[in-house]
């Protein structure tokens, strides 16, 4: 009870404010634990990994997602249909993990949860750490942690079933624990080595019915055989109502600030996405804190953080300004835990010895070390962390400006960049980030000012960095690569690097890679840095509409934009319009095929094409047009002011009563010439009318697409006018209709004429057979324009199939090569 009940939290020494100490039921902030049995290699950076799958599981939250309470983690297990006994916990360093078993103990001792455990054994990696080269017994190791139950022991231990060992923090041991391993303890009094006694517990070897629980970060699961484990689950931190609640219970009764400091993350991406982990929720609330003040009233916004590297520029420096006494020795201080920072960086090293500060000099006694280095005191020989590993990332950044090496800067951003698992991703973007001047200026009064060689350093390499990405076969197509270069201009904060460095082809393709709205705010950075971007390819992005809001500023700047197969949902056209309706827009190209809109949709979508001077090209392909605001989309498409060239409807659920209103925009419109209305049911007693419309001498249409709309052989006399009496019409698409019967020598006869110049005609999977062939011979024979036919699909082989080969193989005819016999 006396471990647990209390929640510390950390405040940085000599800052003006107490220690804070709580009752853990009155400040545990519930964290999301997912069901998650099966981990992979980790290939990046696990802090970015988990943010975007953090993100899926938001959207995932009201579709099954199994969400496990503690009081259910040895709960019944519907994959394996029993009761658990050997868990695993996972989760990224500060996510969580401890103060979740701590609150689990808690609640045991309570007798709120799992009744059946007597006994709970609470050990922690770090701390079993100096038994590295001893042998001990697991008897021992009890009494070592409780020596009250020395009496006791032989009875506790006779009764597995009521016992729980708990081992917190398996990527922090230094013994190599192999759970293949065929090597065992059966005797708790019996000496091993430790790296057995848990595999045997583990295994059920020793002390066969108890129940172990273990944490470790995700990376280390890929190393070890997670079969042993009978439920595996995944600390995922907080969800945004979670986050919310821990910034209330951070500044108690304060509730302005915690507006002021609400409000500001939810505009801030950048800071807001990361605080999905508690310890990094602290970081922040305490540098936001400092800025909001009620002295700070006219606090001035251009000095808020708004990056990662800022926000811990700022962190430092708030320290630094209650350390100023001690300001004369900061800079080495820096240097020496920075060198040991970069060390384990590099190296997968969480957890130093006293042995590894003396290794990089630094001063275990030094004032500032407590503010940034968490000592574990539990035993003798102590072991030292940093408050979380973005510190640790922070500080092997910083030395490189406080110490400049070129060797050793060239050497450690090679490294970083070649890390398969992309550990270095944070390092390379504090590495850049430091390069901005008003950033790393609020350093300058407590260590100096940082180097300015190792800025032209890094922006050189950067520069060269992305010319690789553009040329490099290696890199060359690696969309999450060149996501994280993004990052990295945007933590420079130097537009006129980002615009220099992208050169004048800005195109970004990021087709099928998945954007979550962190991703979209470092985009609409460099979106905004160019000005002018030439192709947005967001095809198949899974971009939702809150990450659309981050780039609706700067989506008018994009010249070409696809949306394409994205659920965007009704509310996400109001971004799109907003874009479109922009004084100096450019988007000539818009694509929002397959984004689930309807007709709510298109009412805002009016409005804003008719105000816009720029738009040529509109897919709304798969999308619902059919209904009241479908007029009023047509009515602004038909505007003076549109100049709309190229209209792709495919698919939108129109019926015939659609007719009256697209007859109103081929009639009106003068700029139109590319329509495809296929995949709709247009036939009807409008239907006429539109054809009318479209077979004008003056209407512009010069590529008509109508696959697949339920026509028949009677609308054969109706498409004859519009090949006959078009003068634009140059490619005619009218396949997979049912056009056989004894009107379609009417569509051939126009065919014939030379009135019409079309030159591509698609007749395939139309139901032409060896029938059609005498008049497809007679068109093929007497139209001189004809370029490109393509009959496939259709069953003409018969006894006048030679007629329209003959036809075709005439020396004067000029069809080329692409055209189709089918069948």
């Amino acid at each position: 009870m006396k471990k647990t009940q209390n929640l510390v939290e950390h405040n940085p020494p000599r800052c003006n404010l107490e220690q804070k100490s709580f009752n853990i039921s009155e400040r545990f902030v519930n964290l999301v634990v997912v069901s998650y049995d099966s981990f992979r290699q980790r290939s990046q950076d696990e802090l970015i990994h988990t943010g975007m799958k953090h993100e899926d599981y938001i959207h995932k939250a009201q579709r099954g997602l199994e969400f496990i309470a503690p009081s259910r983690l040895f709960g019944w297990c519907r994959r394996l249909q029993c009761v658990p006994h050997i868990v695993m916990v996972s989760g990224i360093p500060g996510v969580g993990k401890s103060t979740l078993l701590q609150k689990f103990v808690y609640d045991w001792v309570n007798s709120k949860l799992c009744k059946r455990f007597a006994f709970i054994f609470y050990f922690k990696f770090r701390d079993l750490n100096h038994l590295v080269d001893v042998k001990v017994s697991l008897e021992q190791m009890i009494l070592h942690e409780y020596p009250y139950l020395d009496s006791h022991i032989d009875i506790i231990l006779k009764d597995p079933k009521k016992l729980l060992f708990i081992f917190d923090g398996l990527d922090e041991s230094v013994h190599k624990i192999d759970l293949k391993s065929r090597r065992f303890c059966t005797n708790p009094k019996y000496l091993e080595n430790l790296d057995t006694i848990v595999v045997s517990l583990v295994r059920q070897v020793l002390l066969e019915g108890c129940s172990v629980l273990i944490t470790s970060r995700p990376a280390k699961l890929s190393s070890i055989d997670t079969n042993a484990f009978h439920r595996i689950v995944e600390i995922m931190g907080f969800f945004n109502e979670e986050r919310q609640m821990y910034f209330k219970q951070f500044f108690g009764n304060d509730e302005d600030k915690t507006q002021k400091v609400l409000n500001y993350l939810t505009q801030n991406d950048t800071l807001y996405t990361f605080c999905y982990i508690p310890s990094f929720c602290w970081i922040v609330c305490t540098v936001l804190s400092k800025c909001f003040q009620p002295q700070s009233k006219n606090y001035d916004q251009n000095l808020l953080p708004k990056t990662i590297t800022q926000l811990f520029v700022t962190f430092v420096a708030n320290i630094l300004s209650n350390h100023s006494q001690y300001k004369d020795g900061a800079d080495e201080f820096f240097r020496s835990i920075g060198k040991m920072a970069e060390y384990g960086v590099m190296n997968h090293i969480l957890i130093f010895q006293e042995m590894d500060l003396r290794t990089f000099n630094v001063d275990i006694n030094a004032h500032l070390l407590s503010s940034f280095v968490v000592e574990s005191e539990d035993h003798p020989n102590s072991s030292f962390s940093f408050l979380h590993l973005t510190i640790q990332e922070f500080f092997a950044a910083l030395v490189h400006y406080l110490d400049f090496s070129k060797e050793k800067l060239d050497k450690a951003l090679e490294d970083a960049i070649s890390c398969k698992d992309c550990r270095g991703e944070i390092f390379l973007r504090f590495l850049c980030g430091l390069s901005d001047g008003s950033t790393s200026s609020m350093l300058s009064s407590f260590i100096g000012d940082l180097s300015i060689q190792t800025s032209i350093s890094v922006i050189t390499w950067l520069r060269s960095f992305i010319s690789d990405i553009f040329s490099d076969e290696k890199y060359k197509g690696n969309k999450r690569r060149f996501m994280y270069v993004l990052f990295y201009l945007f933590e420079t904060r130097n537009k006129a690097l980002i615009s220099e460095s992208l050169g004048s082809n800005r195109s970004f393709d990021f087709s099928g890679f998945h954007l979550i709205p962190l991703n979209c705010a470092a985009l609409a950075y460099i979106l905004e840095a160019c000005r002018e971007t030439e192709n947005l390819d967001l095809k198949s992005s899974n971009i939702k509409i809150d990450g659309l809001e981050r780039l609706a500023p700067v989506l008018h700047t994009v010249k070409d934009l696809s949306l394409y197969m994205n659920s965007l949902e009704n509310g996400a056209i109001r971004y799109i319009s907003s874009a479109l309706s922009h004084t100096e827009c450019r988007i000539q190209s818009l694509n929002l095929g397959f984004s689930g809109l309807a007709d709510g949709s298109w009412s805002d979508l009016a409005s804003a094409i008719r105000c816009n001077q720029s738009l040529r090209s509109l897919n709304l392909t798969s999308n619902k047009l059919e209904g009241p605001y479908f007029g009023d989309l047509v009515s602004a498409l038909s505007s003076s002011s549109c100049k709309i060239e190229e209209l792709n409807l495919s698919d939108t659920g129109l019926t015939d009563v659609s007719s009256v209103h697209l007859t109103s925009l081929i009639t009106r419109t003068r700029s139109l010439r590319n329509l495809d209305l296929s995949y709709n049911r247009l036939d009807g007693p409008h239907f006429p009318a539109l054809i009318t419309a479209l077979s004008r001498p003056d209407c512009g249409v010069e590529e008509l697409v109508l696959r697949s709309i339920d026509l028949t052989s009677a609308s054969c006399s109706l498409l004859a006018a519009v090949i006959r009496d078009n003068q634009s019409l140059r490619k005619l698409d009218l396949s997979a209709n049912n056009l056989c019967g004894p009107q379609f020598d009417d569509l051939m006869a126009a065919l014939s004429r030379t009135s019409g110049k079309i030159e591509e005609l698609l007749l395939d999977n139309t139901g032409m057979t060896d029938a059609s062939c005498i008049h497809l011979a007679s068109a093929i024979q007497n139209n001189p324009y004809l370029r490109r036919l393509d009959l496939s699909d259709n069953r003409m082989a018969g006894p006048h199939f030679c007629h329209m080969m003959a036809a075709l193989s005439s020396p004067d005819r000029r069809l080329g090569s692409e055209w189709h016999r089918g069948d």
